[in-house]
């Protein structure tokens, strides 16, 4: 039996994998600060639960050195964040990360980072205009050869991605030079119960991301917010998808080391502005009121509604060719699909203002 190091297990998507390993049958150590979403699988045999702040743990590396693999998703990824608490997102996205880079290394584990999509930056197309914005090629986002293009550091937004792209060098350094056997896994947008706190609805600080505002603002009757217009394309994966593609590479260790991957799914790219449009429609479903259909939108600035320094990336389409050729894994669950179970979630637990 193989024994994981889930580092940020009581988060949205590792809350997710951890019962999927427990299911597995999986010998699981699990850190987080937070345990709410895993309540259900405290005390239970084959998972070992340490609370708080992992990199504050004295015995962190003798307890990871007993492990075979090391899942790392513990970081700051709130897009709210990035422009207004640069420096604990950087740390904690690569300062402290570092560490355990170094630690793998060293202990000769298998390190499975989770990276982010974002670190793309923004595509080619964006920076030869419109003629550009359906050309495949110009737009499609490759492991090995899309290049990087973030923002100037004016635009603190890209704190986020520059830190992970960084982790990420730092990561392939440590495999040429000493040896450490890696995989990194790109999320591209994954959503599904657990994802984000309410706001207005439920305790949580500062603003979620864009499925949990929209969900939020239909319970509470307030305006759909499109940031600039609702223009940005994004391609949403179902967290599900996500686990079994981790699952895969679990079973394919061959195929799976020293790779980077895209998780995402190309047939769900959709605009922002689109996602609000279909949510309205699942969500009059799910409610049995037609009234959502036509739930008002507002088109806000990115500087309104998430502060100075703020730039968004134009598209997110993966490709996924690697994925599917080296682990057989083919995303399946359609964006309408995954907000009908997302929906039913909600509409079945009411929330009620304080």
């Amino acid at each position: 039996m193989k024994r994981i190091a889930l580092l940020g297990c009581g988060g949205f998507i590792g809350s997710h994998l951890l019962e999927a390993l427990l299911r597995a049958d999986y010998d699981v150590l699990g850190w987080d600060a937070e345990s709410h979403r895993i309540t259900s699988q405290l005390g239970r045999e084959g998972f070992s639960f340490y609370p708080g702040d992992l990199y504050q743990d004295p015995q962190l590396e003798e307890k990871l050195s007993g492990c075979d693999v090391v899942i790392s998703l513990a970081a700051i990824c709130w897009p709210s964040r990035y422009s207004s608490e640069g420096l604990e997102v950087i740390r904690s996205n690569f300062s402290e990360p570092a560490r355990l880079v170094e630690i793998a290394a060293r202990r000769k584990l298998w390190l499975i980072h989770f990276s982010t999509s974002e670190v793309y930056g923004k595509t080619l197309a964006s920076q030869l205009g419109p003629q550009a914005e359906n050309t495949m090629d110009l737009n499609l986002l490759s492991e090995d050869l899309s290049p990087m293009l973030l923002g100037p550091v004016r635009n603190s937004r890209w704190s986020y991605a520059c830190a992970k792209q960084l982790l990420e060098r730092w990561i392939f350094a440590h495999h040429l030079e000493k040896g450490l056997r890696f995989t990194v896994v790109r999320p591209f947008n994954f959503i599904g119960s657990g994802m984000d706190f309410l706001p207005g609805l439920e305790n949580g600080e500062g603003i979620p991301r864009v499925l949990a505002c929209f969900l939020s603002a239909l319970l509470k009757g307030e305006p759909l917010k499109l940031v600039d217009g609702g223009k940005a394309r994004r391609a949403f994966l179902h967290v599900d998808e996500a686990v079994d593609a981790v699952l895969r590479m679990l079973a394919k260790p061959e195929g799976a080391a020293n790779q980077i991957f895209n998780l995402g799914h190309p047939g769900n790219e959709i605009t922002i502005r689109g996602l609000a449009e279909m949510l309205r429609e699942v969500f009059a479903e799910a409610a049995g009121e037609a009234s959502y259909r036509n739930h008002p939108m507002e088109e806000v600035t990115a500087r309104e509604f998430y502060g100075e320094g703020y730039e968004d990336s134009d598209r997110r389409l993966p490709d996924i060719r690697k994925a599917s050729e080296r682990l057989g894994w083919e995303p399946r669950i359609s964006l309408r699909e995954a907000l009908k179970r997302i929906v039913g979630v909600v509409v079945a637990s009411p929330r009620v203002l304080p």
